[in-house]
């Protein structure tokens, strides 16, 4: 009897000796799935957040280099060989110069610029006056403007907030930037909406004419959501160290901003931390999470 006694009592504490084994299987299994969900709304938001900046950083590029009358000309679109849209001046109180209208018509069918990128649509800007002018606003908004598949909304308004001497001379050039009512729509449904307040600052380049040795610093935040899939992530973002922008490359160069999600810590160990780079031109970045990081391409 006694051995039958211990012989229960030792089935009924493998019982549940096994019993607590599986459930901290189970509660490791959905500790590593609430984690990877973590990582990959992170990963999501600071992807989108880097190609929100990318494409508008070359609104900004395009509206700057039109021709010098309205800016410096020669920048974006206009900085390479071969440019393909078609451009049209309307003078909105002629024959004054100021307000213009600049319509850049890439077509129904698109354009593919130096680039390799396909445009198609139009953009539109107006100018209240030339932007190197201190006061001048350009405000550029599009009319089914897609690149490559990637439909492009929105306003975009630049302001010249350039310091001037008691000469009325500028002093410095900086621009205010406004972005707003973004949307970046795929055809499959998935979108970056996207917010942004940025302040652009010219750090080298100012003693000469030429806009290829023109250097900026960007800084300011934004905010967004993005749906990729199944998955909706809103998010905050704000510029750590101020990104570098040259008007001889397609990309920000370097430059760290961070990504938090909304109604999260910044403390939080999900926290997105975008690196542009160090200062090559090139089209990949670094995202790092929770200590891991993953490279990315830029559009």
């Amino acid at each position: 009897m006694k051995i039958r006694f211990i012989s229960a009592a030792l089935l009924s504490l493998s019982f549940l000796f096994t019993t607590l084994i599986i459930s901290s299987c189970q509660k490791e299994k959905s500790q590593a799935a609430q984690d990877q969900e973590q990582v990959e709304a992170s990963r999501v938001s600071g992807e989108s957040e880097s190609e929100a900046e990318s494409v508008f950083n070359g609104v900004f590029d395009d509206a700057m280099g039109v021709n010098d009358e309205v800016a410096l000309g020669g920048t974006g679109v206009f900085g390479r060989p071969n440019a393909c849209p078609v451009v049209t001046v309307v003078r909105l109180n002629a024959p004054n110069p100021f307000p213009v209208r600049i319509i850049m018509d890439f077509g129904v069918d698109g354009c593919t610029g130096p680039d390799g990128h396909l445009r198609r649509g139009k953009v539109i800007i107006e100018y209240t006056n030339r932007l190197l002018v201190p006061g001048a606003i350009a405000t550029t908004v599009f009319d089914g403007f897609y690149v490559d598949s990637l439909k492009v909304e929105g306003t975009h308004k630049i302001t010249n907030i350039s310091t001037v001497s008691s000469t009325n001379v500028p002093v410095d050039r900086k621009f205010r930037v406004l972005i707003l009512q973004a949307k970046l729509t795929r055809p499959n449904g998935n979108f970056i909406a996207w917010t942004s307040e940025k302040t652009i600052t010219q750090v080298e380049g100012l003693g000469t004419m030429i806009p290829m040795d023109d250097i900026f610093k960007i800084e300011g935040a934004s905010n967004g959501q993005v749906k990729r899939g199944n998955l909706l992530v809103s998010f905050n973002s704000s510029i750590q160290e101020p990104l570098v922008k040259r008007f001889n490359c397609r990309w920000i160069v370097r430059g760290v901003v961070k990504t938090v999600r909304l109604n999260s810590s910044t403390n939080s160990p999900w926290v997105a931390v975008l690196n542009f780079g160090n200062g090559n031109c090139d089209n990949l970045a670094v995202i790092t999470i929770n200590g891991v990081s993953y490279q990315i391409t830029l559009p």
